[in-house]
């Protein structure tokens, strides 16, 4: 009792550790946040946070931000940048575009939130209105060239990060719109093509579409300045050693940013570009998303050991293979290598089959969901072709629900609580999980139906198909894990091999698909931890998949945007 007592503690320690370095870095300096929920555009209530330097008042006006994440993230994502700019003495409205985060949706409407957004920052009385800022990542790029164009007086620059003007998502650019233009696009950007008509990101000063929003013929030289601050139509190209997503943890490319405000507005702190200290936010928020999967063992452990679910305690019962032989390689390597295989023809079938509605609203979600659904079939067809030693592992199924639902259940507690408390989410990157709003949950019920298949039977395909006799617990956890995760990381790394040595990734056509991919080994690698940290104390495959089941979905739904209108 004092060991499992010991790790469900240890679970809540690490995440007040995480949670309170995060709250004490994006509070630096008197700094506070308020969390927002405002009107836009024909009544969509958008969200954002808004960070608010001290002294800041309607007597003592600040210069303001607009910061807009891309596509699939949310309002912490641009956290970097909000930090760094509110560090400054910059207002910052950290928006969630619209249909992502807790704002309305669907995505793509009313130009993605972003006029709704500059509207909001104008109006509030401690803003310098003739000092604002524009900043987007991405889709957010879009979403405040929006802003711009819906209000072309309401600003003063702007900083697309790993974006583009013009089709299919902006208005064009000349050398006059939009005003007091900064382009940081990163030398590997994945998405070069698709937004400036060049094969490789390092092509980019040589595309027309730059040209022309340059005023020039020639290509457009890195870090010189171009037109004139004072009447708008100054240019600058700067290209950060990064990746598209790799943007949002790039100190350069976050200086990048913090230079072009320094030089076109009035009234920020002179603090250098590489004074940073955003990057020990997303380490507490790393550790606190750590803590969270150590409070789901424990919590799991610790209710193990009650009267309602002591029955549930078991020790596993045989193992598919005595030891490992050619036969349990081939296993593994089919194992491991068909998810990555078929994940570009599932997704893409998917978007045929399952178009947004009222029913299925996330597109991706769907996607995620019929490749998973389809690979839980495709294990249970390789359990069938490698078949092993009888191992029992079944056991109560409702016990099983009800332990997972009390053990995600409390996870969602401190979740929320952190976010109450620190205005705190877990993440590290692009991985997050932070609380639902009622939307969400509404829409979790329905994509849980699919992740419950897939995790029944993928665990169970992992804990009675593949187990071995002469495995140590620590070879078991990392075997699992294995299994789960080595092909998306062979995927990848020939993807980014790909790109660093030819410019562009192997599949062109699908960048946004591969960078979605990257959130597979994470995410895989703690179901393979909690999956077998249940078998081992229950014998059965069900507490495990249950509890992934809830957490996958929470974890997808949460962070993925809503292309269908519901409410």
């Amino acid at each position: 009792m004092k060991i499992n007592n010991r790790l469900f503690h240890a679970g809540w320690i690490i995440i007040l550790i995480g949670a309170l370095l995060a709250h004490f870095i994006q509070t630096s300096g008197g700094v506070s946040i308020r969390d927002l929920r405002f009107n836009g555009a024909n009544g969509q209530v958008l969200s954002g946070l808004l960070y608010v330097p001290p002294g800041v008042s309607t007597e003592n006006k600040a210069p303001a931000i607009l910061a807009v994440h891309g596509y699939f993230n949310s309002r912490e994502t641009q956290d970097g940048f909000a930090i760094e700019f509110a560090r400054r003495g910059y207002v910052v409205l950290a928006l969630d575009q619209g249909g992502h985060g807790y704002s309305d949706p669907p995505a793509f409407a009313n130009g993605f939130g972003g006029p709704g957004g500059l509207a909001y920052l104008r109006s509030l009385d401690f803003v310098d209105t003739d000092n604002i800022g524009l900043e987007g990542h991405s889709m957010g790029g879009w979403t405040v060239l929006a802003a711009a164009a819906a209000m072309p007086d309401a600003y003063k620059a702007v900083v697309l990060q790993g974006s583009s003007t013009g089709a299919p998502f902006a208005k064009e650019a000349d050398p006059s719109w939009p005003r007091n233009l900064a382009v940081v696009f990163s030398r590997f950007d994945e998405f070069s093509g698709f937004m400036w008509g060049v094969e490789r990101a390092q092509d980019l000063p040589g595309s027309p579409k730059l040209q022309t929003a340059f005023g020039v013929t020639d290509p457009v030289v890195i870090g010189q300045v171009y037109g004139n601050i004072a009447d708008g139509t100054a240019r600058v190209l700067q290209q950060p050693i990064t990746t598209h997503p790799g943007n949002h943890i790039s100190p350069e490319a976050i200086g990048d940013a913090i230079a072009w405000f320094d030089q076109t507005l009035v009234g920020a702190n002179p603090l250098p570009p590489g004074d940073q200290i955003w990057f020990w936010k997303e380490i507490g928020t790393l550790i606190a998303l750590v803590g969270f999967v150590v409070l789901l063992a424990g919590t799991f452990d610790m209710l193990l050991k009650t009267q309602v679910f002591a029955h549930l305690r078991k020790q596993p019962t045989g193992t598919a293979y005595a030891k490992r032989t050619g036969k349990w390689w081939l296993h593994f390597a089919l194992a491991t290598l068909i998810p990555v295989l078929s994940y570009y023809p599932f997704f893409s079938w998917a978007t045929l089959v399952f178009p947004a509605s009222a029913i299925l609203p996330q597109s991706f979600t769907s996607q995620i969901a019929m490749w998973a659904v389809l690979n839980g079939i495709i294990v249970v067809g390789l359990g069938l072709v490698f078949k092993g030693d009888k191992v029992e592992g079944r056991g109560d199924i409702w016990g099983s629900v009800l332990i997972a639902l009390a053990t995600v259940g409390v996870g969602y507690i401190f979740v929320a609580a952190t976010d109450f408390l620190f205005k705190v989410d877990f993440r590290f990157w692009v991985v997050a999980l932070k609380p639902l709003d009622l939307v969400r949950a509404k829409i979790g019920l329905v994509y849980l139906v699919p992740f419950t298949i897939y995790f029944v039977l993928a665990v169970r395909g992992l804990h009675i198909g593949m187990s071995v006799a002469t495995d140590s617990r620590v070879a078991q956890y990392f075997s699992n894990i294995a299994v789960m995760i080595v092909g998306f990381i062979l995927f990848l790394g020939f993807q980014y091999l790909t790109l660093l040595f030819t410019g562009h990734l192997f599949s062109t056509t699908e960048s946004l698909t591969t960078v979605i991919g990257m959130q597979f080994v994470p995410l895989l690698a703690i179901v393979a931890f909690l999956s077998t940290f249940a078998w081992r104390r229950t014998g059965s495959y069900l507490p495990g998949a249950f509890i992934n089941a809830l957490f996958v979905t929470w974890y997808i739904v949460g962070s993925q945007a809503i292309q269908f209108a519901v409410r």
